[in-house]
């Protein structure tokens, strides 16, 4: 284990060239044809269209400039698409660069991080394990809230590991103030990784416990103020004058912050039920829709992890291995099980927020291993781990044996040359150890070229082959808005410039995709999936008769029907490339 000093000694030319190289192939793999999906996530997409366009619509995270409903999420993944929409045009690639570059970051920060108290070795191993998650390559190409998510978490273990340094207060407030701006980018997930990190530096921070315990409040002080101002300003904000809390039940942020995007998640109550992804249990994770996301060195992770525990039971209450090992195995350990309990809407590439806690416990143990490499039991850790990795991989490899299949057998002869080398002695251990990392990264690597390689769209991508084996042959496009052909456009900009909305229709799906081919407001009635209990069917009249709206469009989702009943009664329509418009100007006799 390297030693830390507060100032960390000069890195040799080869260790900057290497973490270059790192940084560099990060970069490939997360901007390489990174248009191809186009909109991704239309959802947030149209939300980020509607942030360039009206600063109001930004701040609260509205799904159109006009501000019916926001997200069913706070906006702060928005705030930072919708400054890249403002200065370079509203795109695909606008909208997905500052994903794929919070992805480069994140895996320097976790480098960063494990070097400091292990060494270059570990912090490149580390980081590298991170980026070629292939659940990293897909969140980090992709527009949903948690490339930010797991940005701002890996700097809170970064400034916790400075705390548990120098016992300095500052790092802890700034820790609190990121655990904040992760309650800003999803809400109570980036509370997860709170008891890890609180409960590490009350083992191993340097002051008295007393002292500790304040320095924690303080920390703990920040992360309320920095969480709760936008929704201090949000419920101060006139109801009458903001959009509505898209995901709530009473258009207030606690209903959202404690049902559907808090407790709800986990008993699978209300609306945050939303489709089955695996079943519930301590073996979701490993499951065949969800194998191959995050789960390929979860057990060599968690085996090293209970190595330095028992390596440092002896240790003083300040031992740093420790302490890496209650914050990245704590990590580990509270939010893998999270995921896998969850009874309601937890998708598979949640698991995503697995990443740095597996490549830093990866690092680490191997370096820490590496170093007792003189010692039999050491090299049998390490061969342990070689062999459990190669068995995982091999049987999820095995779930697809048409993809690929030349993978399986160059990974059995990695396995076999990686145990030879690390168990014939010290010698021969360096090349072993060089085709254990190998072995241990080729399917993940694998699965990671394959998932930047395709386009991905809607609310549930997944990585590598999964299509073969979702159910039903679900791919990446559920609710993934859908094409809008020019004639439709041509109709929807005609005198739009007269209206607040160009349309309205039942759910953000369809919504978004005419928003963003139009470029004008579209009306979600719903929210998300057509449930959330705004515009009523008296608010949306009064709508219609100041001449707000001017197009609606069916749709079969959504539980609003006492609109689509109201609106079919009432007006003409206008047939175009299929679809049936009302124009909700021309009222029928009826």
């Amino acid at each position: 284990m390297a030693e830390h000093t507060d100032d960390l000694p000069a890195t040799p030319p080869r260790h900057r060239a290497a973490v270059a190289v790192l940084l560099a192939a990060t970069a490939a793999l997360y901007l390489w044809g990174l248009g191809s999906s186009g909109w991704a996530n239309s959802y947030y997409s149209a939300a980020v269209q509607a942030g360039s366009q009206s600063t109001k619509a930004w701040f609260f995270g509205s799904l159109d400039a006009a501000n019916t409903i926001t997200v069913d999420k706070p906006p702060a993944a928005l705030w930072v698409m919708g400054l890249s929409a403002r200065v370079f045009g509203v795109h695909p690639w606008s909208v997905l660069l500052p994903q794929a570059l919070m992805g480069v970051a994140a895996v320097g920060v976790l480098y960063l991080t494990v070097r400091r108290w292990f060494g270059v070795g570990a912090g490149l191993i580390a980081g590298a394990v991170m980026a070629l998650t292939p659940a990293a390559a897909l969140m980090f190409r992709f527009n949903n809230p948690d490339a930010l998510l797991v940005l701002v978490l890996v700097g809170a273990a970064y400034t916790v590991t400075r705390a548990i340094e120098d016992g300095a207060t500052t790092w802890l407030v700034w820790t609190g103030a990121l655990l904040g701006t992760g309650f800003l980018t999803k809400m109570l997930q980036a509370f997860v990784v709170l008891p890890a990190l609180a409960l590490a530096y009350l083992v191993a921070g340097p002051p008295e416990w007393p002292r500790r315990v304040r320095q924690l409040l303080l920390g703990g002080l920040a992360m309320l103020a920095t969480a709760g101002c936008w929704m201090a300003v949000v419920a101060l904000w006139p109801d009458d004058r903001r959009p509505f809390i898209g995901g709530s039940t009473d258009d207030s942020v606690l209903d959202l912050v404690f049902g559907y995007n808090g407790f709800g998640r986990l008993t699978g109550d209300g609306s945050a039920r939303f489709g089955t992804w695996g079943e519930p249990g301590l073996l979701r994770l490993f499951g065949r829709t969800w194998a191959g996301h995050a789960s390929w060195l979860v057990p060599a992770a968690l085996l090293f992890a209970v190595a330095g525990l028992l390596i440092t039971r002896r240790q003083p209450r300040t031992d740093r291995l420790r302490a890496a090992v209650v914050v990245w195995g704590g990590w580990l350990l509270v939010t893998g099980v999270t995921i896998s309990l969850g009874e309601g809407t937890i998708h598979e590439y949640y698991s995503v927020a697995l990443a740095p806690a597996v490549g830093a416990l990866v690092g680490i143990g191997t370096s820490v291993l590496w170093a007792r490499r003189g010692q039999r039991w050491a090299r049998a850790l390490l061969v342990t781990a070689v062999v459990v990795t190669a068995c995982w991989a091999w049987a999820v490899l095995a779930r697809t044996p048409d993809w690929n299949p030349w993978l399986r057998p160059l990974l059995l002869v990695a396995a076999v040359v990686a145990v030879a080398g690390l168990s014939i002695g010290v010698e021969a251990a360096a090349w072993g150890a060089g085709v254990a990392l190998a072995a241990a990264l080729l399917s993940p690597a694998a699965y990671s070229i394959s998932t930047a390689s395709r386009s991905h769209a809607g609310t549930t991508p997944g990585v590598g082959p999964v299509a073969a084996y979702r159910p039903g042959g679900l791919v990446d496009t559920l609710l993934d808005a859908p094409e809008v052909t020019d004639e439709v456009v041509e109709l929807l900009q005609r005198d739009s410039d007269r209206y607040t909305w160009a349309l309205a229709t039942i759910g953000a799906n369809a919504a978004a995709g005419h928003q963003l081919a139009t470029g004008d407001p579209v009306m979600p009635i719903g929210g998300f999936n057509g449930t959330d209990p705004w515009p009523t069917l008296e608010a949306f009249q009064r709508l219609v008769d100041d001449g707000e709206v001017h197009y609606f469009l069916v749709t079969p989702v959504g539980s609003s029907s006492s609109i689509s009943e109201w609106v079919t009664a009432n007006f003409s329509t206008v047939e175009v490339d299929g679809l049936t418009f009302y124009d909700l100007t021309q009222p029928t006799d009826g």
